[in-house]
């Protein structure tokens, strides 16, 4: 099998450049045979342009009521709202837009916490084992036995309650989910190096006298690095959803910033006379969810070293 280790990201010599261009070329040539992964890949570049552009898609305030709303919703088409308005005469266009800025932005920032302390933990756990890998995996156990909903719903709701910040909220809901979903990252680190630091290659670096954090961060964490990077892809879908239902259930992203939960839940009230306001909210996080799965599924193959 294939080591990470033997094509390093700056090689030092032609053969090892070589290798290192032939092991991304498969990874390409893999990823490209699932279709359904491309295909999810180019809807969640195409939804982060959307979301990165916004200002410029869309010449309505995203805050801001149409002035002839006359308090029911805008249909799509009329007074220039494409998709229509929501119950406050908000365009809908121009709220989808930003909302997908709020809801990958949590997605991305959220993951990234817990992959830093995941692999933190699951590195410390899997290299020295022992009475530490002991403690570190009773301290994962601890927290996955917590229901992670049911408590998020208590933090966030009294941070919600003590602040009328959104920013303070937005900021304290993405610090929470990631100090709270790190769990499963730990223990699959934890498994890859259980087993690197048993193989040659890390033997030798001890025998050349590489200390432990050379050996951990240059030979057995670039070998981690392909489950760690499917995992990550597939919790930015879970985190998407948590956020959804926070902010649904009234616990999330507060007004007047937009989410695709909030606005799922503020349409719940007119979904008889404007069920549009409901729709495009629900379909935006069935997509981008379903495209992050496939994105996962693709990287999951292109990565495996045993797919050929």
């Amino acid at each position: 099998m294939a080591l990470v280790s033997d094509a390093l990201p700056q090689p030092a010599t032609p053969a090892a450049a070589d290798e290192y261009v032939y092991q991304r070329h498969q990874t390409w040539r893999k990823f490209k045979r699932h279709r359904l992964a491309l295909a999810g890949a180019a809807v969640l570049i195409l939804i982060a342009v959307g979301a990165i552009f916004a200002p410029w898609l869309s010449h309505f305030d995203p805050t801001a009521s149409d002035p002839n709303w006359q308090g029911t919703p805008l249909a799509p088409g009329q007074f220039g709202h494409v998709l229509g308005t929501d119950e406050l005469g908000r365009d809908l266009y121009t709220r989808l837009l930003y909302g997908g800025r709020i809801s990958l932005t949590v997605a991305t920032v959220a993951v990234v916490i817990e992959i830093l302390i995941g692999t933190f933990i699951g590195a410390l756990a899997g290299y020295y084992g022992g009475l530490v890998d002991g403690l570190l995996m009773r301290l994962t156990d601890t927290f996955l036995s917590i229901p992670l909903l049911p408590l998020l719903l208590v933090l966030t709701g009294i941070v919600a309650a003590s602040s009328s910040k959104a920013s303070l909220n937005f900021t304290s809901i993405v610090l929470i989910i990631g100090l709270l979903s790190w769990m499963s990252v730990a223990r699959l680190v934890r498994a890859a190096f259980l087993s690197l630091r048993e193989k040659e290659f890390t033997e030798a670096a001890r025998a050349i006298g590489s200390g432990d954090a050379r050996i951990v961060l240059r030979h057995l964490l670039p070998n981690a690095v392909a489950p760690i990077t499917v995992q990550a892809t597939l919790d930015v879908g879970n985190v998407i959803l948590l956020e959804s239902v926070l902010s649904f259930l009234g616990y999330g992203i507060q007004p007047p910033m937009a989410s695709w939960g909030s606005m799922l839940a503020n349409a719940q009230e007119n979904v008889t006379i404007a069920p549009w306001a409901a729709i495009y909210p629900g379909l935006m996080i069935f997509i981008t969810v379903l495209a992050v799965n496939y994105v996962g599924d693709g990287l999951r193959d292109a990565l495996d070293p045993n797919v050929q």
